[in-house]
């Protein structure tokens, strides 16, 4: 075990964000840890990397264990050129003794991390947000001496586009030297990227008993378990509901009629009702984890909000796009995909008449559509601007539809306490700012909702639920985002802009990806110097055979593997069990059961692999 939390807690201010957590991770672990906004993720992701102290519990880290950590906000000097970034974190951190050692270490690792001469020697106020993100991760590998043994990421695909996060995907799975390689958890909210990378899912979150859910697999199998798991405590709320009304109606009755009962009775009966509280508790909490999104239209029905015909556009002497066409109307939802700098928001603008094209000509129907924009320079609120302001800065109402409603029932839409309506803004999460800036928009009636970069810091509920909210949005949408997920699911068209000034307009995301694979393809090829014929390649030498042992146990590890699954899906089984969910000492033993379990399981099938690859 290289790192473990065994039952620790925070508490931020008056609020207790977690307690009795405990999480351990492996050698080869790629865990994602998820959960609703303000539920500690990234404080726990800190307390993982000694960052801060638990107020409870303990955090145990295996002797010479390298654990690094990429904040989610980078902090590099504006005038600092990236490769004195990472010789600096080197130097500070010990990862390089000297400073030809640690220029040395720079050097492979900004080539690892595909830094070509350009970006490694730019400063980092000069560098995208993509490319910052890069720099934060060269840092932390500088850190450690080039490869720590785990690595902690807070929101790492944040400001990523694809090719950036299917980098980091590749980074990750396939660690230096083709080693089992260094560990990993990180806090996203990306499922599609959950999906690929994660071999176990951790939802921090009080709708659990130990504040935790873990599964073992990606995120599908999460889900699965999840749906399953509040399935079975949901049946046991029923069930100790009904135990504790018939409790009720033997306590009620005089002592005479109760006089002879145990006593043992009158306090399990108690401990029964706490227990139903503490149910309830969590199930409210697992009810109501996501924020309330409908965005307010204006109704119109018009086919063609706005057309785009051969439209073109240059920032800088540097052309971005041309000749796109393209037509708008109700019901459309229009994807823009391409690396960061492609133009996707200047093409936005170009669409919604905030800039002129150079060339080709753009129509929007009369009266002109109304457009709500979402952007991803989202605006700043002073540091001190109370919730309620930013909320509703005119008065302690807001108008939605048509209807005035109190900023306590609005706020509690978006899942803010009430206390924090007092509060400044500089005390919330990323994910609270976000909700904010979605509540102000669903004030605005729109025939065109434009989301540039909406899922950044979003839990993943909000993110469903705003989906949700899209699909129903009865006008026209605009999404810029790298959420494959969401891309997949809402976008009707899809207009890829290749950075190099063309595009290709395509009616899935896997054509949209297709393409693009192939377009890089090519141009690699066309980059590859011509080769020398290759030397004749020496026979391959003959494989080992299985040795005796190797062979019995390859004989009889197939039976073993079955026993094993029949084992976890036992443990699993118990989960859902009245009795169990409905106590915390008995829960905690039947989740450690199914960790051992589903690891033992792994492990079995790891050998089968090893003893497989052998005989072949």
């Amino acid at each position: 075990m290289l790192l473990s939390a065994r039952e620790i807690a925070k508490t931020h201010g008056l609020r207790t964000l977690f307690h009795g957590v405990s999480l351990s991770v492996a050698q080869g672990d790629r865990v994602g840890l998820i959960g609703p906004n303000g539920a500690g993720k990234s404080t726990l992701l800190k307390l993982l990397a000694g960052q801060d102290t638990p107020d409870e519990g303990s955090i145990v880290v295996a002797k010479g264990v390298r654990a690094v950590y990429v904040p989610q906000q980078d902090l590099f000097p504006d005038d600092q050129p990236a490769r004195e970034a990472v010789i600096g974190a080197s130097l500070r951190s010990g990862g390089a003794h000297e400073r030809h050692e640690a220029e040395v270490l720079a050097d492979m690792i900004l080539d690892r991390l595909s830094f070509d001469e350009k970006h490694a020697s730019a400063k980092a106020g000069a560098l995208s947000g993509g490319w910052r993100k890069r720099l934060s991760i060269a840092c932390a590998l500088g850190a450690s001496g080039g490869e720590p043994d785990v690595l902690l990421l807070d929101e790492p695909t944040n400001h990523l586009d694809l090719d950036g996060i299917r980098w980091l995907e590749d980074l990750l799975m396939r660690p230096a030297g083709g080693t089992q390689g260094f560990a990993s958890v990180f806090v996203t909210h990306d499922r599609a990227f959950l999906e690929r990378v994660a071999t176990r899912i951790v939802e921090l979150s009080a709708a659990y008993p130990q504040g935790t859910f873990s599964a073992e697999g990606n995120y599908t199998e999460f889900l699965r378990r999840k749906s399953d798991f509040l399935d079975g405590q949901a049946k046991a709320q029923q069930t100790l509901a009904n135990q504790v009304r018939q409790d009720l109606a033997w306590l009620s009755r005089g002592p005479k009629a109760r006089g002879t009962k145990a006593k043992g009775r009158i306090n399990a009966s108690y401990e029964r009702i706490d227990e139903l509280s503490e149910l309830r508790t969590r199930n409210q909490v697992a009810a109501g984890a996501a924020a309330k999104v409908d965005f307010n239209s204006t109704d119109r029905r018009t086919k063609k909000l706005i057309v785009a015909k051969g439209v073109s556009k240059a920032l800088g002497g540097r052309t971005l796009f041309r000749d796109v066409d393209l037509t708008l109307g109700v019901g459309d939802c229009l994807g823009l995909l391409g690396p960061n700098g492609s133009g996707k928001t200047t093409l936005i603008r170009v669409l919604t008449g905030e800039l002129a094209p150079d060339t080709g000509a753009v129509t929007r129907c009369e009266p002109a559509p109304k457009v709500a924009v979402f952007s991803q320079h989202r605006r700043e609120f002073a540091p001190e601007t109370l919730l309620r302001d930013a909320l509703s800065p005119d008065s302690d109402r807001v108008y939605f539809r048509g209807l005035p409603m109190h900023i306590t029932a609005w706020s509690r839409r978006f899942l803010f306490r009430d206390e924090q309506l007092a509060q400044p803004v500089k005390t919330l999460s990323g994910g609270e700012l976000a909700r904010i800036h979605i509540a102000r928009i669903m004030l605005e009636p729109a025939d065109v909702l434009v989301l540039d970069e909406p899922t950044n810091d979003l839990d993943i509920p909000t993110l469903e639920t705003l989906e949700e909210a899209l699909e129903d949005f009865p006008g026209a949408i605009i999404l810029v985002t790298h959420d494959r997920a969401m891309l997949d699911r809402l976008a009707t068209d899809i207009v890829a802009l290749d950075g190099e000034g063309g595009s290709g307009i395509f009616a899935t995301l896997e054509q949209a990806l297709a393409a693009q694979a192939a377009r890089e393809q090519a141009t690699r090829a066309i980059a590859e110097p011509s080769r020398a014929p290759a030397a004749p390649q020496r026979a391959a030498p003959t494989k080992k055979k299985l040795s005796y042992n190797e062979q019995r146990e390859y004989d009889s590890i197939e039976q073993r593997i079955a026993q094993a699954e029949a084992e976890a899906a036992k443990a699993e089984a118990r989960l859902a069990e009245p009795a169990i969910l409905a106590s915390r000492e008995k829960m905690e033993a039947a989740c450690a059961a199914l960790d051992e379990a589903q690891s033992r399981v792994a492990a079995l099938y790891a050998r089968w692999e090893e003893l497989e690859a052998k005989r072949a």
